[in-house]
């Protein structure tokens, strides 16, 4: 390579120049002239060729959710997202969380979300439900997909995709950004023997399965959680559910109601959502946006697992430390229940296109990955894996 080609391309400009302020130093005038003229040259050409300096936004913003202050998982696993997209992109995005309550009121959080009062957000789709009644099958479905298959279907299924056509009249940008697993069927202050025994019940419970216990007979009551235990103790409910084993424990519920049931039939895998403000989120470099997806899915990972090896100990302590009666519900109950899940999922679908829409690619991917869950999850558990003793 020719001297001066081999200078162009491997020294940045203002070498260049001293270099040439080295090399004339033995020249004579009439060459120097020359020489000088010809560097001259060169240096303009490298500057015009040299890539711009590029400064590294960086980005402020807020995001709100409807978790009250330190709830474990919920709460402080937005929180950890924030951490973590802030580690991720060499603090290019800083994330200010407020809690519930703090900046906006909790189911508020959407509405702040697509105004752009604030940049991103955390909950669970079917608070929304009043926006638009497709949102429901974003969160939880009674009798539906469990943590797994609800992932399988968002992120191999074409489910998010879905979710994101619902969300973008709101101009908001949904992510899974957690998931509770299976969760448990409720505190009841009697014993739940048949169908029948839900009629006139007080029960708090959201989303899709409340509507379900209404269409059996019960009253839905609709409290947030700090409310919950001292209306159970008062009697002003007669039920209710919350979370899991780890929630239930720290919020107490064993010392108002005797009798803890199972499964969770309303709640098999309720998804939990971070969600981005459109404008906002489109105004972020490709990076920037790859990150956010990325630790949103990293979230949800550890958001599950948590629950998992938490609700774990937590059942044990509960049955052993506070002798919970665990009661199993009836088969026959857990009959009717479907039925009942089954109408209600074709009446919402009803209300409009959308839901139709959502509804019906739900229902199929159920139906695609419960064939081969019965002969993979659902035979480990019934027939390869070990029996547990659920009495203290």
């Amino acid at each position: 390579m020719k001297r001066r080609e081999f200078i162009k391309k491997s020294w940045p400009a203002a070498v260049l120049g001293a270099a040439g302020i080295a090399t004339l130093a033995g020249c004579g005038k009439e060459e120097e002239s020359t020489q000088v003229a010809a560097l001259k040259k060169e240096l303009e050409e490298c500057k015009q060729k040299a890539p711009a300096v590029i400064t590294k936004k960086t980005y402020e913003w807020k995001m709100v959710t409807t978790w009250p202050p330190n709830l474990p998982v919920l709460q402080t696993g937005t929180e950890r997202f924030a951490q973590r997209v802030k580690e991720a992109s060499g603090g290019r995005i800083n994330i200010q969380v407020f809690a519930g309550g703090e900046l906006v009121p909790p189911l508020n959080t959407f509405d702040a979300v697509s105004d752009g009062t604030v940049e991103c957000g955390s909950g669970a789709a079917y608070y929304w439900a009043g926006k638009t009644p497709a949102v429901q099958w974003f969160s939880a479905v009674p009798f539906g997909l469990n943590a797994q298959g609800n992932n399988a279907w968002f992120y191999s299924g074409g489910g998010l995709k879905l979710w994101e056509e619902v969300y973008a009249p709101f101009n908001v940008v949904p992510r899974p950004q957690g998931n509770t697993g299976v969760q448990m069927g409720g505190w009841f202050r009697k014993e739940m023997n048949t169908i029948k025994d839900f009629d006139g019940l007080k029960m708090r419970i959201p989303g899709l399965g409340g509507k379900v216990i209404a269409g059996a007979g019960g009253t839905v009551v609709l409290l947030p959680g700090g409310e919950i235990f001292t209306s159970l103790e008062r009697g002003v409910l007669d039920a209710t559910e919350w979370v899991g084993p780890m929630h239930d424990l720290r919020m107490g519920f064993y010392k108002a109601a005797p009798y803890y049931y199972y499964p969770g039939w309303h709640e098999p895998g309720t998804t939990l959502e971070v969600i981005f403000n459109k404008k906002a989120y489109e105004s972020l470099p490709k990076d920037l946006q790859a990150i956010l997806d990325a630790v949103a899915m990293e979230t949800n990972l550890w958001s599950l697992s948590e629950f998992e090896a938490g609700n774990g100990a937590a059942l044990q302590e509960l049955i052993t430390k506070h002798k919970v009666n665990l009661k199993q519900f009836p088969a026959d109950m857990m009959d009717e229940l479907r039925k009942l899940a089954k109408d209600v999922l074709e009446e919402e679908a009803n209300k409009d296109p959308m839901a139709r829409k959502v509804h019906d690619a739900f229902k199929k991917f159920k139906a695609q990955v419960g064939v081969w869950g019965t002969v993979s999850e659902n035979a480990y558990y019934n027939v390869i894996a070990d029996k547990f003793s659920l009495k203290g």
